[in-house]
């Protein structure tokens, strides 16, 4: 069984997706600590031919806080405008002209409105939306949920343990790094990597194409073509 893990990101990108759908099973990571300045609460949309950020505003109490504890900073004043409303406002403006933009808004702006009290919910109801839409069907699980320790490549083989995984598929990122790949290996579970290429396709707003953008980038441009596009560009990368 092949399976990926990786911590929620709000409103992910391609790539991320792409691993997921590779994978027998997917694990959300989100009992370790709260990483700023990264994508568990903000993604990158096109506008005016350039990416600009969505972000989420967070409670921040701690360093240590872990992921699965980060509270949203909803207001309570009403003349404080919902964050939701002005991520929906920027992707209004960003994709209005977008051939599928209103197929998917809506849907998405209900999501982003319904005052979560936590980032992970708030995530794992998008990620659920971004998977219908593009055909994904890989099982979920957090990894709170599997009573697993540990640290760094420690932790991830105690979650592939727990599982019964034979096959690791990591991402292009850090984890490259500081697997202990002979610790794996001892343990009879092979890593691979992703050797994911970016798929290229019309975007609205700008001439150069922009990767690394959020998903929602290809459901408004191409709607139901997604799916496809997205499979044209699967592939795995067997030695590591």
């Amino acid at each position: 069984m092949i399976v990926s893990v990786h911590q929620p990101h709000f409103l992910p990108w391609l790539g991320y997706l792409e691993r997921m759908q590779q994978a027998d099973l997917f694990i959300i990571l989100d009992h370790v600590q709260f990483e700023r300045q990264n994508y568990q609460n903000r993604t990158r949309i096109l506008l005016d031919g350039q990416a600009h950020w969505l972000t989420v505003p967070l409670v921040h109490n701690s360093q240590q806080e872990r992921i699965i504890d980060k509270q949203i900073d909803n207001p309570d004043k009403v003349e404080i405008r919902h964050w939701a409303e002005k991520n929906y406002q920027k992707m209004y403006q960003a994709y209005r002209k977008a051939p599928f933009f209103n197929a998917h808004a809506p849907h998405l702006k209900k999501i982003m409105e319904s005052r979560w009290a936590r980032l992970v919910d708030l995530n794992q109801a998008l990620l659920v939306y971004l998977r219908d839409q593009l055909g994904i069907t890989t099982p979920l699980i957090n990894s709170s949920e599997l009573m697993v320790d540990g640290r760094q490549s420690e932790l991830i083989l105690n979650l592939c343990q727990a599982v019964d995984a034979d096959t690791l598929l990591i991402g292009m990122g850090g984890s490259r790094r500081y697997l202990d790949y002979k610790a794996f290996a001892k343990a009879g579970i092979e890593i691979i990597g992703q050797n994911f290429e970016h798929p290229q396709y019309a975007q609205c707003g700008g001439k150069d194409f922009v990767q690394g953008l959020s998903a929602i980038d290809l459901l408004f441009n191409h709607g139901p073509e997604s799916r496809e596009i997205l499979r044209s560009e699967a592939s795995l990368e067997i030695a590591l």
